[in-house]
């Protein structure tokens, strides 16, 4: 991403780039900052195609005509799968593709040994644009908040993290809100961010889990019933309960194993403070006891699809029996 930005600044672009990744938000600004530097608000010579089948002979009849009182055409693709395997003549294009003609892939998942992703690595430059971890995450809403002319105390930007997750859209999004509510103050605090930001299912899930684990039976209902009041549909939930126990399993195991929060936040892709709550999580519940509620989670699916039990009924059932454990 640093060879990226570089070009972009320094206007030192590459005929060919792929970008691709886990992470929508940085996938979508930089094909908007390449399509900028590459050909403005110049439509006339800007070509975009979208999703899988994609006819070659149209594209490279775009890419063969010279531009129209400008230096460059550029095209962008997205989504189109041809990074996961191609015919030849994808490739013969990228090797013969004219000077006058850029293009920008965009694609979530990649093959890194088919010749299409080697070609565009041969000829230009990949960039892989995935979640951002938790340090890039806070200098970026730093930057945001900075710009504002808006500071956010450690403890607020921890709990922000907590609340709005991982993905930048989100952030972003949330960030404004909690900018707006803020404006005519010094900075932003740990009470301003439970005043405005709203908090993402899996954290509701957590503090569930965190409420059975007490045996808090109450409490867990009622964050329940609030994600129910959300139109979150109950069989998401359940998978996300099953989810979370079975991320308990693994981190219980690996603690057993000797490895700290770190190398288990490396290991399993969380933010460090997640996987220390992780951690802290699992110790109130036995290796059997995780076992045993993945399992209920699952044979209640099932009783589900069989039509034995509603939805709303059987996640009911599944809190109360662990709450009751």
């Amino acid at each position: 991403m640093q060879k990226l930005n570089r070009d972009l600044k320094e206007n030192t672009l590459e005929q060919i780039y792929l970008l691709y990744g886990d992470e929508p938000f940085l996938l979508a600004s930089y094909k908007k900052r390449l399509k900028a530097a590459m050909a403005g608000d110049d439509e006339m010579n800007s070509s975009y195609y979208e999703g899988k089948g994609i006819d070659l002979g149209q594209v490279k009849s775009m890419a063969e005509t010279l531009p129209f009182f400008a230096d460059r055409r550029l095209i962008i693709l997205e989504n189109s799968g041809l990074m996961k395997g191609a015919s030849d003549g994808w490739v013969e294009l990228l090797d013969h593709l004219p000077e006058s003609t850029s293009m920008v892939f965009v694609e979530t998942e990649v093959d890194k040994r088919s010749r299409m992703y080697k070609k565009v690595k041969e000829k230009g430059y990949a960039a892989e644009l995935n979640h951002q971890k938790e340090p890039q995450l806070k200098r970026w809403i730093l930057g945001l908040a900075d710009r504002e002319g808006m500071k956010i105390t450690a403890e607020a930007l921890d709990l922000f993290l907590m609340k709005a997750g991982d993905s930048m859209e989100n952030i972003r999004m949330e960030l404004e809100k909690l900018i707006s509510y803020c404006q005519g103050q010094e900075g932003i605090t740990r009470a301003d961010v439970e005043a405005v930001c709203t908090e993402q299912t899996a954290n509701r899930i957590f503090d569930m889990i965190e409420a059975v684990a007490a045996g808090n039976e109450k409490r867990a209902l009622d964050l329940y019933y609030d994600l129910l009041a959300l139109r979150e549909p109950s069989m998401r939930i359940l998978f996300l309960i099953a989810r979370q126990f079975n991320q308990l399993m693994i981190v219980k195991e690996m603690a057993a194993s000797g490895a700290g929060r770190d190398a288990i936040a490396s290991t399993m892709k969380l933010r460090p403070f997640i996987a220390g709550k992780l951690l802290s999580q699992a110790r109130a519940f036995t290796r059997e006891q995780l076992k045993e509620y993945v399992e209920l989670c699952v044979t209640s699916e099932e009783a589900v699809k069989r039509g034995n039990i509603s939805e709303k009924l059987a996640v009911e059932l599944v809190i109360v029996k662990i709450s009751r454990r």
